[in-house]
């Protein structure tokens, strides 16, 4: 992936409020001029990740929006 910003959301309300919870949840973007949109098609995927750590499960999408990603990884959660 080139350099792009990776969002950082709370799996749950309960998450985002505890104090000391980090996000777990990752959102990033695969553009069709990325070097893995060889591999993984164009849109919003997520996974399950916490800041500065390797990701925790495999990406899911692709999605049209970040929105819709996040969705998808709260409903799952």
């Amino acid at each position: 992936m080139r350099g792009i910003d990776m969002a950082y959301h709370y799996s749950s309300v309960e998450r985002e409020q505890d104090t000391y919870a980090l996000p777990d949840i990752e959102i990033f973007e695969v553009q069709e001029t990325d070097s893995n949109a060889d591999i993984w098609e164009p849109g919003f995927y997520y996974w399950y990740c916490f800041p500065g750590c390797l990701p925790d499960s495999d990406p899911f999408g692709p999605y049209a929006t970040e929105n819709e990603a996040l969705e998808a990884a709260k409903e799952y959660c």
